[in-house]
């Protein structure tokens, strides 16, 4: 059974000129060979295929694979997550992770946020700035968060992300405007901590598979856990830690799952989680294509707390994709 790779490697765009920013969301080889590894390990033949671009030629040449395994953050557009399952449906070649809608959805912040909160998830108040004008009409109580609507990584978020004030907001909302040329997710600032939830599932099989707290060290930059605090260094900025006491884990999963489940995500993924002063939970954003390199991504210390090794976790997550396409489970089984 042949499962094909679907990624973007930094060191290829790296190698293109583009920046260290530009390319934060991308992985390394050691993931890659990472799932290859684990996919391998399960039966399945893995083949690495690469970004759109290299997906869309082999299709040309005619090559074909019983799933593929999509890894592909893509590099262009709003919609630019949902280019590869978009791709693969016309093809009808089955797929891990969540289809082309909920990826389009879930990259923009602001459209997210409106459908969870149409769901009753709780969610921080929030409004959009998409041109210069829109900044005057900004009627929230400060102070405010801001961040590009449709980035990862933490990318757009650094110290001067929390505004005071309507000038901060003025001077902060024009530069990301001009920075990433897409439109400004403005949001009521949360005070309280912040967590990470591992959900491994679709729907309503979808369960926790842990949470962990973000939590700032001396070297922490600004007030959100952003780029800097994400990048090279951050061993001293920020440590990961499993989620205590119990009920505060219990109830930052309970709204990210229930988030989860309203954004159709399938698979596995995580979602970030932020109280406000008096300790609730607030759905921040979801991340249906969440980081897999070993010993490094958020995903994989939730998997490690938990005492689920990397292959157990990438096999979690195959399981629920078998669920989805139940006929492909025994061939692989076969294979193996």
């Amino acid at each position: 059974m042949r499962i094909g790779i679907c990624y973007d490697l930094q060191s290829d765009y790296l190698a293109q000129g583009y920046s260290p920013e530009d390319v934060a969301e991308f992985d390394s080889e050691i993931t890659i060979d990472a799932i290859c590894d684990a996919l391998a390990g399960m039966g399945w033949e893995p083949v690495k295929i690469g970004g759109i671009k290299r997906l869309n030629e082999a299709l040309a040449r005619g090559e074909r694979w019983d799933a593929v395994f999509n890894f592909c953050e893509g590099m262009y557009g709003l919609a630019r997550e949902a280019q590869v399952p978009t791709l693969l449906d016309a093809y009808q070649i089955p797929y891990v992770f969540s289809d082309a809608l909920t990826m389009a959805l879930t990259l923009d912040k602001a459209m997210t946020k409106h459908v969870v909160r149409s769901q009753g998830v709780p969610t921080a108040a929030f409004a959009l700035i998409e041109k210069h004008s829109d900044i005057a009409k900004i009627d929230l109580p400060f102070p405010l968060f801001l961040k590009p609507v449709a980035e990862g990584s933490g990318k757009g978020v650094n110290e001067k992300s929390k505004v005071n004030d309507k000038k901060q907001l003025s001077a902060v909302a024009k530069e990301l405007l001009r920075r990433f040329n897409q439109p400004v997710l403005v949001e009521t600032f949360l005070s309280g901590r912040e967590f990470t939830v591992g959900i491994i599932g679709t729907g309503e099989d979808a369960r926790v598979l842990g949470v962990t707290e973000i939590v700032p060290l001396a070297g922490w930059v600004g007030d959100g856990y952003g780029f800097d605090n994400k990048t090279t260094g951050w061993e001293d900025r920020v440590e990961i830690q499993r989620v205590t006491p119990k009920p505060e884990a219990k109830a930052a999963g309970a709204v990210a799952l229930a988030a989860w489940r309203a954004l159709r995500c399938r698979d596995g993924g995580r979602i970030d989680i932020r109280c406000d002063a008096q300790g609730k939970p607030h759905f921040i954003e979801v991340n249906p294509i969440a980081g897999l390199r070993p010993e490094h991504s958020d995903l994989c210390f939730i998997a490690k707390f938990e005492g689920v090794t990397y292959p157990q976790l990438i096999r979690r997550i195959m399981d629920s994709f078998l669920k989805r396409h139940p006929a492909l489970a025994p061939r692989r089984r076969v294979a193996a």
